[in-house]
């Protein structure tokens, strides 16, 4: 058996190093992993490189050819396992190992079960020293979601709310504008920026009518705007359905909605599945299997409390990121944050895991963990 592998200060400062990196391509890789890379030689960074796109060099090739013949004899430092088979671009093994690289350091293993350490098995059968789990649990978590889904088929789900201290997410006449404000808006956009998909449902486009594309100065790639429609309730002039991202927007419905509606929203360039009814409402858990068909690897509830309940009851539901206001709505007709079932007793609770609290502006809390039972 091989002796561990020890890490140095210099070797955590470079794994630093390509993990800022890997970030830069949140949002914009999908449905591929984040992944950075950096090429060392005698203790100078000599090539730097992250994946940038799907079907596009990975990180480790971008770093090889920024460090040409200066790779030979170096250290590579990279997030994820190098990738050792063939898709829309060549192994990065056979890369690694043609460069001269004489050691490879890595945060976490490949979860995708066509590489899963076949990556550093092959390295080592060439000569090449390698190194893992540096800084692992960090790379691991800037991947949850295509972790999640190269193993289920099943998207990664994030539920967000913005909601009163009484739990509320809109008046008992419906108005909800605005219970968050202007940073946490900005901020519900930067996600939006690195999901895939954002899902709501036929309620909350009847009652706002919202738009679900990225705005407030923040750039990346549009989601696929989701909407979950048994009945097909949505009105036909929502702007999801007619303004000019409607190509981008996916409607879930089952058999119960009417062929008519279906049609009409064909003919614009909507995309429509049927998905199999559970009672009266779309099949949530064959709506995620559909979703992950496709590729979509990240999902974001943002509502309404209905749906969000009806997830939560089901297990549906990875995080949540909450955005709370100081303001109590009251009423008892008032829209809960979160409806469906719930729990008979409050140990059974859902609960977020290590939750993170951060302040947006001058009122507005924002709290995110991983959801558990």
């Amino acid at each position: 058996m091989l002796p561990p592998v020890q890490f140095s200060p210099a070797d955590i400062s470079y794994m630093k190093r390509a993990l800022q990196l890997a970030r830069r391509g949140l949002g914009w890789t999908s449905p591929n992993p984040v992944v950075g890379a950096v090429v060392v030689r005698e203790g100078t960074i000599v090539g730097e490189g992250y994946h940038r796109r799907a079907g596009g060099p990975h990180a480790e090739v971008h770093a090889l050819h920024q460090a040409g013949d200066r790779a030979r004899g170096a250290t590579l430092y990279v997030t994820l396992e190098p990738c050792c088979t063939t898709g829309r671009t060549p192994p990065c093994t056979r890369i690694i190992g043609s460069s001269g690289v004489q050691r490879v350091i890595v945060a976490a293993r490949d979860p995708n079960p066509r590489h899963d350490g076949r990556g550093f098995t092959w390295l080592r059968r060439r000569g090449v020293r390698v190194g893992v789990g540096l800084m692992a649990a960090e790379a691991t978590a800037l991947n949850e979601a295509f972790n999640k889904w190269i193993v289920t088929g099943q998207p990664f789900v994030t539920a967000k709310i913005a909601t009163s201290l009484d739990g509320r997410i809109a008046t008992r006449s419906g108005d909800s504008k605005w219970i968050s404000n202007e940073l946490s808006r900005r901020a519900v956009h930067r996600l939006r920026a690195r999901v895939d998909a954002v899902m709501v449902s036929a309620g909350t486009v009847r009652a706002d009518d919202p738009q679900l594309t990225l705005r407030h100065g923040i750039r990346g790639s549009q989601p696929w705007r989701v909407v979950v429609d048994g009945r097909g309730r949505a009105p036909l002039e929502s702007k999801v359905f007619t303004d000019a991202w409607r190509e981008r927007t996916l409607v879930l419905t089952t058999a119960s909605s009417s062929a008519r509606w279906r049609n009409k929203l064909v003919t614009r360039g909507v995309e429509v599945e049927l998905v199999r009814a559970d009672g009266r409402h779309v099949d949530l858990k064959e709506a995620l299997k559909l979703l992950g068909a496709r590729s979509i690897t990240h999902v974001m509830v943002e509502g309404g409390g209905d749906m969000l309940g009806a997830m939560l009851d089901e297990g549906l539901v990875d995080r949540m990121t909450v955005f709370i206001a100081p303001i109590i709505i009251g009423g008892t007709d008032a829209k809960p944050s979160v409806g469906g079932q719930g729990v008979d007793r409050v140990c059974d609770a859902w609960k977020l895991c290590h939750p993170v609290w951060r302040r947006v502006g001058d009122d507005n809390w924002m709290v995110t963990g991983t959801v558990a039972t």
